[in-house]
């Protein structure tokens, strides 16, 4: 099944810009750093009474002071689960990533996720290589296929290893910003939904890989939906289909990307789902990451 109404969100406690990540993540955003902290707390407080009102089961796990972890509000590039119950671990690029992986989130993911199998790729972190789970792939769950752009976070080797154990063929790809750079997260170029695929086609400048792109989709039977470089760059390529407890279609994306919509992009959207935006303005600029980063899902 593509979609879940359980999820699990990390509350922040030390919030920050994180000059770790900014290496190679643009869509972080110095200088932004005054009462990010609070204002970050704030956002994600509202975020979690939205995605409740909208009858989202949303289980929360308080981040601790130390260590610091700075980006422990986006937990879904440590971990991901499954409807076999398979809980797997991913090796992280930033050191102070790592440190997310704390005992006290891992029970609480024990609590409302029934283990009956943990794989654990962390290993490949010795030999600096790295795949940052939702963040760096794309599961089309129901076809069993990944999409994955290529990044210092996304690595064909780990990314082998993980659909050897999972049962998943993938697609890698190239994937650039309007400045040539490549884009650190598949999730912030792409979404797919159970019954969409949205993304950035402009960011695959290979002919043939972005050919190729659109052949795999048509074969999944989905529509295309395509955003621009400026609609990716406000993290319009950073959604996620979830669905209510009573069977409703949501598509989550922060205040700022659905703004960046046109009409018809959006009336295409609200043709298979309700659209849930909350406003995540200091998490996004400190972060670089937006509304699909901040949700880790429960499949159970």
């Amino acid at each position: 099944m593509q979609t879940t109404s359980n999820v699990l969100m990390v509350r922040p406690v030390n919030f920050c810009f994180n000059p770790e990540t900014a290496a190679n993540n643009l869509f972080q955003k110095e200088g932004f750093g005054e009462n990010a902290s609070v204002a970050a707390i704030k956002e994600f407080d509202d975020f979690v009474s939205l995605l409740r009102s909208k009858n989202v089961n949303v289980t929360v796990v308080q981040d601790t002071p130390e260590p610091h972890t700075p980006d422990s509000v986006f937990p879904n590039n440590w971990f991901s689960t499954h409807e076999d119950g398979a809980l797997v671990l991913y090796p992280m690029f930033a050191s102070n990533r790592r440190m997310e992986r704390k005992p006290h989130v891992l029970e609480s993911i024990a609590t409302i996720f029934p283990v009956k199998r943990r794989v654990d790729l962390t290993i490949w972190e010795k030999k600096g290589l790295f795949l940052e789970g939702t963040g760096s792939m794309i599961l089309d769950r129901d076809k069993r296929v990944v999409y994955a752009c290529a990044s210092p976070r996304t690595n064909e080797t780990v990314l082998e290893k993980f659909c050897d154990e999972m049962d998943y063929s993938y697609f890698l790809f190239n994937s650039f910003d309007s400045s040539g750079n490549p884009v650190y997260h598949t999730n912030v170029m792409m979404c797919v939904g159970s019954r969409f695929v949205l993304s950035c086609l402009d960011s695959i400048r290979d002919i043939s890989e972005r050919e190729e792109f659109i052949n795999l989709v048509e074969e999944s039977d989905k529509e295309l939906i395509e955003i621009s470089l400026e609609q990716m760059d406000n993290f319009a390529g950073n959604m996620l289909e979830l669905r209510s407890a009573d069977g409703k279609a949501l598509l989550i994306m922060s205040l700022r990307a659905r703004r960046s919509l046109g009409k018809s992009q959006t009336d295409k959207l609200e043709s298979y789902c309700e659209i849930v935006a909350p406003s995540l303005t200091a998490i996004e600029n400190n972060g670089g990451g937006s509304a699909r980063c901040m949700i880790a899902e429960i499949f159970r």
